[in-house]
């Protein structure tokens, strides 16, 4: 699954048990040709998910600062995610945000908008503050 796609399922499905894939044939039985299933989407919500108070609340439950209301590896950290330089490049590819260096406090701050814009395009509930 994509880095996006897991910030949006840690996010929107935070409290709920996702489905788990159902079992794999065993391998006796599998035909020799069989297809390779496809990576699993983020399951988008039914609801519009109020990422504000999922993330506050993830916030209080580790019991420790974060400042992920504007720093993007604060908010990768505080839902348990690789927040390395790589991994930041990584999601800035798959958002298609290109602005100033890697790593740079202007690319940081782009990432973060663009995440929050990102989850309110897919059923998130995203404050204007949280936005830009």
């Amino acid at each position: 699954m994509s880095i996006f796609g897991t910030i949006m399922n840690k996010i929107f499905h935070h409290g709920q048990a996702l489905a788990a894939p159902a079992p794999a044939a065993p391998a006796a039985q599998a035909a020799p040709a069989q297809a390779v299933p496809a990576p699993v989407a983020p399951l988008a919500p039914a609801q519009p998910v109020d990422v504000e108070a999922v993330l506050t609340e993830l916030a209080a439950a580790k019991g420790r600062p974060s400042n992920w209301r504007m720093s993007i590896v604060d908010l990768l950290t505080l839902l348990d995610m690789d927040s390395s330089l790589s991994a930041r490049k990584e999601l800035a590819n798959e958002l298609n945000l290109h602005v100033g260096a890697d790593g740079s406090a202007e690319e940081n701050i782009a990432l973060h908008k663009a995440v929050m814009q990102k989850l309110e395009e897919n059923g998130g509930k995203v404050p204007a503050d949280l936005k830009g």
